[in-house]
């Protein structure tokens, strides 16, 4: 699935971008030896960028405006979705698209958070920050698949929560921290993947799972990295230092135990091919839920709660 033929090329990937226009005008010549030559060395120019990123280079990636989205895995995953709209208190939230869906021949519950492709859909979606209806549909949509015994899927992509007067005044906070609770011991399996940006509390809203998965190139962190850098150096400039120091990259997260794998993606980053990437995720949703499918209800709920208590260590 292209969203289009152009390619945006990302600062730390110009040396790929050189090569790339390079081989094209090789290859309209029929320079053969010329060709086989470049398609060498850009391989392993590839190979060397993509194996070496920075943090903040990831955040890059995982910012990118053509990365897959919610929907996209949804479409390209599942079969038989159907979105359900409204908290039932105030409003339907369009950050948030969730509702049954099928995973090969399991039906599953979907909470998936959403951004937009241009301007007008992102405006519509919020840029993929919810508001506190978001949260209390999304805690709507878990209780109804826990009455019908349904696996959820939490899809996580978000810079944050929305922190607007009108969030505030509904209790953005309350609605997050009744999910927080209300995770904890839902009786049916849960499993959360972060796609792109898992900004603080925003994603965690959605996060208490029984296995929390990330994709290579996505981050997952208390604050962005411009945040932390405004607080700590006054300079959001300094985002890069930042994005080092909260360990917020999948590759670190494993290594805390915050999640419990990391979904490869295709060379380059998830953009660079929708399909491979949501195969790729599909297979390691089917092994955890059937994973997961194993345990009993009372063995569900106590697992979850000690991945959670489990995270961190008080050094004396």
């Amino acid at each position: 699935m292209d969203m289009s033929n152009e390619i945006i090329w990302l600062d730390f990937e110009k040396p790929i971008a050189e090569l790339e226009h390079k081989l094209e005008e090789a290859r309209n010549q029929h320079n053969l030896d010329e060709v086989r030559e470049l398609e060498t060395k850009l391989e392993s120019v590839k190979r060397e960028v993509y194996a070496n990123l920075t943090p903040w280079q990831r955040v890059k990636l995982a910012r990118h405006p053509k990365r897959p989205y919610s929907l996209d895995y949804i479409k390209l995953m599942l079969t038989d979705f159907i979105e359900f709209h409204g908290d039932r208190r105030f409003a339907d939230d369009k950050a948030i698209v969730a509702g049954p869906a099928k995973l090969e021949d399991t039906a599953i519950m979907v909470i998936a958070q959403q951004k937009g492709r241009d301007m007008k859909e992102n405006v519509r979606r919020n840029f993929g920050m919810m508001h506190p209806e978001g949260y209390r549909k999304a805690l709507r949509l878990m209780q109804l698949a826990e009455k019908f015994s349904m696996p959820v899927l939490c899809i996580i992509d978000t810079p944050g929560a929305f922190p607007g007067i009108g969030a505030e005044e509904r209790g953005i906070s309350e609605a997050i921290a009744l999910n927080l609770r209300e995770m904890a011991s839902l009786k049916t399996p849960i499993v959360a993947v972060v796609i792109g940006e898992g900004g603080s509390g925003g994603a965690l809203g959605i996060g208490v799972a029984n296995i929390v998965l990330m994709l290579e190139n996505a981050y997952y962190s208390v604050i962005s990295p411009e945040g932390a850098a405004a607080i700590l150096w006054r300079d959001a400039a300094k985002a890069p230092q930042a994005a080092e120091a909260l360990k917020i990259t999948a590759q670190h997260l494993l290594q805390l135990g915050v999640i419990d794998e990391i979904v490869p993606e295709p060379l380059g980053g998830a953009h660079r091919d929708y399909e491979t990437t949501a195969a790729t995720l599909k297979q390691y949703l089917i092994k955890h839920f059937n994973q997961l499918a194993d345990l009993s209800t009372d063995q569900l709920i106590e697992q979850r709660y000690q991945k959670f208590r489990n995270m961190g260590k008080f050094i004396e």
